[in-house]
Formats: C-alpha cells, structure tokens, sequence
C-alpha cells in the first residue's frame, strides 16, 4: 500500500521517500508514500520529479501507486529519493474540480438539477446535468452564485467520516467504512478522494462557457482560475484582432459581423442566382451545338476538366445541362478523379444505374440518383475507359 500525502494535505509539493519496488524495466516506479495524484475520479494525474526521473502519468493499482517515469531510473528498491510535482498543473487541478464541487451544488440548490458525471480536462471542464435543457437565465444565475461563494473566501475542508454514520452528502455514497469528505462551508458537503483547494477564493473566477445536449442531460462546460484569466485574454485579443480589422471598437464587433455575414448570404445568394441563369445560357449553347440530324435525338455532353471547366463548375453546369429535353451529361476530372453524370427526366437513363457498375468496373465508388450521381475512380489513367463505358450506353 502506498500512503496518499495529498488525502491529508494537498499542498504538499515535496515529499521524501522510500523506493518500494521498480517495474517495467525501471519505467515504473513505486514508492511507500507519495504526494502525486494518479488519475481518478475524473481528475487528471500529476507530473513532476523522482529524484532526476521526470513523470509523466501515474496509475492507482489498487492500492499501490505507480509513478511512469520518461525513460529509466537508476535506483532500486529500498532507495531514497525526492519527489517534486509541477504544483502550477496542481494546483490548476485543484481548481477546477473544487469549482465543480461549487458548480453541482449550486445548480441543484438553486433550480434541483442534480449532477450526473463529470469531465475534467486539459483546456476545460464539463458537467452534466439531469436536466433536458437549460435557460441562459438559469445558466447565468448559477454563475452569478457560484462566484458570489468564490469571493465570500468560504472555508474548504477535508474531514474523515465513517460511511455509515456520515450524513449531508449531496450524492449518497455506496461505500463503506471510512469516507473522505470535503465540505464546502455552508454549500456542499461531497464524498471525494481528489485534491482540493483550502477556500473558496481559491477556486479564482469561475466562468461557464456553454451548454450541449447529451441524450436526456444538459453538458455544461466551465473553467476556473488561471483557466479563466488566460481564456480570457485570449478572448480579448481576439476581439481587439477583429475590431482592428472592422476598424471599429470592440463593443461594436458583434454587430457589425452579424451584419457583415447577413450582407455575405444575400450576396451568396445572388451569385448563386447568376451562376444558375450562366449554366443556364451556357447548357443551351453546348446543347445546340450538339444537335443532331433529328430534332428529338439524344444530345450527350462529354466533359473533361482539363478542356473546358472547373470541378465546382462542372457539378453546377450538369444539372442545367440535364434540364434540357433528352439531354445527357458526362463530366470527368482526371486530377481530381472524379465522374459526374446527370440525364433529363425524357432521356430514358438513369444517371445513378448508368455510372454505379462502371465505377464498380474500375474499382471505383459513388452512385446517386436517377437524375444526378457523382463518383470516384482510384486512378487517373483509367478515366477514358471510364468515359467511354458511360458514352456506350447513351
């Protein structure tokens, strides 16, 4: 059994100690006491130094702790080494889950909604709640409270009560025998075996940054601390990058792109509108240039990218083209390796069937509809062969 420095002091940032046992051809290492948290309960595992040997993860093993070292030690069992953590990861750990301590609380005590897991992770946290949605004034009122406690600096402490007697807890625990319970005075008393900071004010600015549905939970993500700082003022830089660019202040950011992106679609819109009335003249044009002996006889449209358009203009030019009476449209790009057929509703193909078992032919995929369908072929070289199996069957 390794005893856990940080259940009684999670300030404790170094620590000596005995070496117990090394493993993994000396990658593994175990020691009879340790300050370094292993990942658990959500939490994120500590790094920092035994002795010279930098850790890089460590794993609870039921009831022992692993500490996985970058590269190999050089001591055996039975030595006595210094142990160091990178107290900033630490205590930003420490941080975010007391936040989340806060965060539940607050959400069932204000509106009942109870949390159901957690996630704790490098850039930022979530929690999930039983509830189905969740209002921006609920949302925000749950922040406004929480960072109200912050800054009242209440009291956090960690206690031990046996399972049976202990009572209070905000979730139940199924446990037995002796219970870690940390106590946030006056907000939340909880069952956790997780490292935490001494008071409220501690936790630093506690900010949520959004709201997903999971099935029949609401995710809220939030971050805490210096997490909160340096989001932030990246966030600021951001928008001082973008007011810049609108030469505009900063307050006025939001409404001058809303504006800006209302102006894009409209102008989308009408490109999308000209482009359609261009396809529209030019499948004409080549239509009539195809015409043949007889007025009602087929008119096929053969295609490559390399002659005469684009691959964008290609999809958008083969369902004008098929617009047309008894029209049909092959398009290949022998860059991209891509085939395009579309046919007219009184062709008699179907554009889908037609270039399906060609493609299948080659090794190729794709299919669609009776009207349109696009695919891929694995190989420039065989796009003729391609091209000529479509054009046999009109």
């Amino acid at each position: 059994m390794t005893e856990r420095l940080y259940y009684a002091d999670a300030y404790v940032t170094e620590f000596e100690a005995r070496v117990a046992a090394v493993a993994d051809s000396g990658r593994r290492v175990y020691l009879d006491r340790t300050a370094f948290y292993p990942t658990s309960g959500g939490q994120l595992h500590d790094t920092g130094t035994i002795a010279a040997a930098r850790v890089i993860d460590v794993v609870d093993e039921d009831g022992r702790i692993a500490h996985v070292v970058d590269g190999t030690v050089a001591f055996t069992a039975g030595d006595a080494v210094n142990g160091r953590l990178d107290w900033q990861r630490r205590f930003d750990h420490m941080q975010q889950h007391t936040g989340q301590h806060l965060l539940s609380a607050v959400f069932e005590d204000l509106f009942g909604y109870r949390t159901v897991s957690v996630h704790f992770g490098p850039h930022s946290s979530t929690l999930d709640l039983d509830a189905e949605s969740l209002s921006r004034d609920r949302l925000l009122g749950a922040e406004a409270r929480a960072n109200a406690i912050v800054m009242e600096h209440r009291p956090v402490s960690v206690e031990f009560e046996d399972a049976a007697t202990a009572s209070g807890l905000r979730k139940p625990s199924d446990r037995t025998g002796p219970l870690r319970i940390v106590t946030i005075d006056g907000v939340d008393r909880s069952a956790c075996g997780d490292t935490h900071v001494r008071t409220a004010g501690e936790i630093g600015p506690v900010v949520i940054r959004g709201t997903e549905r999971v099935r029949k939970s609401t995710r809220v993500e939030f971050i805490c601390g210096a997490r909160a700082l340096h989001r932030a003022r990246a966030d600021f830089e951001a928008l001082a990058a973008a007011a810049k660019s609108l030469s505009a202040a900063i307050d006025e950011v939001p409404s001058l792109v809303s504006a800006q992106a209302l102006q894009l679609r409209e102008a989308e819109s009408q490109r999308k509108r000209i482009q359609a009335e261009l396809n529209g003249y030019r499948a004409r044009e080549f239509y009539d240039a195809l015409a043949g002996d007889h007025k009602d006889s087929l008119r096929v449209a053969v295609v490559r990218l390399d002659e005469r358009m684009t691959a964008d203009e290609m999809r958008e030019f083969a369902p004008a083209f098929a617009a047309l009476p008894r029209a049909v449209f092959i398009g290949a790009s022998p860059a991209a390796r891509v085939v395009i057929v579309a046919a007219s509703a009184d062709s008699g193909l179907d554009a889908g069937p037609m270039l399906k078992p060609v493609l299948a032919a080659v090794g190729g995929k794709g299919g669609g509809s009776a009207r349109l369908a696009q695919g891929t072929i694995p190989r420039a070289e065989v796009i003729a062969e391609v091209v000529e199996a479509l054009r046999a069957q009109t």
